[in-house]
């Protein structure tokens, strides 16, 4: 009997001690405990506001150096790399006819020149024998006033005369026509010799050959490029910024660029152009960014990463971005009160790129807010504050 009674007391305090083990777990570990949570102060002082891109090195001012009419390159006297001054030629093209339409319309301007010499004697002689033509009728015409000679004689006098002015009108319109064939011819040559000067390729400005197209030989169409040109002092960054952080980006921003090739070493560069169209695939709006100091050994296409200042804000209060939340289409944070959560919703400004978020509104210096909870939060849920949240599998 004693037995049984011991037995039945060994059970019944296994089960209690089980219950109460139960009810351990299910309070701290199980969906009855408080879940975990983190904490961080709001804090006053200055925040900057920056975006991100990436993007690659490019020339703003870029040459491609090519012939307006079919031809055949005969030379090429530059290569990729090579430093050349304004005016210098860069490549030759074979003139085919060109030398010597240049001479025939030389020979038709000299030409020219001797039809008009010979035009102008013309006129000169025709000018004399008018004026003693003229001459000659009004001294018949005085004599037929005093009835010294017949009217017959006096009117042959004035068509003589008469003829000799149409001879001189002749010989100035033969002038005329003698130079207008030499500014014709002139002109004809000023055109072939500008045809003969295109097929000799100069540089435009002081620049640096970025690429040889074609060899001598080579047969090519009209601006089709023979070499390529850059002006190194136009480099400058053509940066892709997402367009949710690309709406505070202006003209003038301050820039911290970094290149593939030295990724320790920061640039400093400034905003120099926005783009008005956007990229509607990659959602990406196109951001131009110069050098204060163009770095040396940089190529053309290098990638970069390029952050550009947005706002600058002296004293303002921030928490933590992680603690921005969204609840009932309302943006703001969780308070604990005596254990417990609250949302309160708070008005946010920039946030930066280090993870800080401007409280405008909601907020004061000094106040907690919840960072991080082991699971989605809830209004007046219970919560225990830990340092760290170690999330499974960590």
């Amino acid at each position: 009997m004693n037995l049984r009674l011991g037995g039945k007391a060994i059970v019944a305090a296994a089960g209690i001690g089980a219950a109460l083990l139960l009810g351990w777990l299910a309070s701290s570990q199980g969906p009855l405990a408080p879940t975990k949570v983190t904490l961080a102060k709001v804090e006053e002082g200055p925040l900057v506001a920056s975006t991100f891109g990436i993007g690659t090195v490019e020339a703003r001012r870029s040459y491609a150096i090519g012939p307006t009419l079919a031809s055949r390159v005969a030379s090429v006297l530059v290569d990729q790399g090579d430093a050349v001054k304004a005016g210098q030629l860069l490549a030759e093209l074979d003139p085919v006819d060109l030398v010597d339409r240049v001479a025939s319309g030389q020979f038709a301007a000299e030409r020219a020149v001797s039809a008009i010499r010979v035009a102008e004697a013309q006129l000169a002689e025709a000018q004399s024998r008018a004026q003693l033509a003229r001459a000659s009728a009004r001294r018949y015409a005085e004599l037929r006033a005093q009835n010294f000679v017949s009217q017959d004689a006096s009117d042959a006098k004035q068509s003589d005369a008469n003829a000799a002015s149409a001879a001189v009108d002749a010989a100035a319109a033969q002038l005329a026509v003698s130079r207008r064939d030499r500014e014709r011819a002139l002109a004809d040559v000023a055109g072939v010799g500008k045809l003969r000067a295109q097929a000799r390729l100069l540089s435009p400005v002081d620049g640096v050959i970025s690429a040889r197209l074609v060899e001598p030989g080579t047969t090519i169409v009209a601006g089709q490029a023979v070499v390529q040109l850059i002006d190194p002092a136009s480099l400058w960054i053509k940066a892709r910024i997402d367009q949710g952080q690309a709406g505070g980006v202006r003209v003038g921003q301050p820039a911290e660029i970094v290149l593939r090739s030295d990724p320790n070493r920061a640039y400093r560069g400034q905003v120099e152009r926005v783009d008005w169209v956007s990229d509607p695939v990659t959602e990406e709006r196109i951001v131009n960014v110069g050098f204060a100091a163009r770095p040396e050994g940089s190529s053309v296409g290098e990638l970069v990463e390029v952050t550009i200042r947005t706002a600058e804000l002296s004293k303002v209060r921030s928490v933590p971005a992680a603690a921005v939340k969204r609840l009932a289409r309302q943006d703001g944070v969780w308070l604990i009160t005596a254990g417990h959560v609250a949302f309160r919703p708070v008005k946010f400004g920039i946030t930066t790129l280090d993870g800080h978020s401007q409280i405008i509104e909601g907020l004061d210096a000094g106040d907690e807010v919840v960072v991080h909870s082991e699971r989605e939060l809830t209004p007046d849920a219970k919560v225990k504050v830990v340092p760290a949240i170690v999330r499974a599998g960590s």
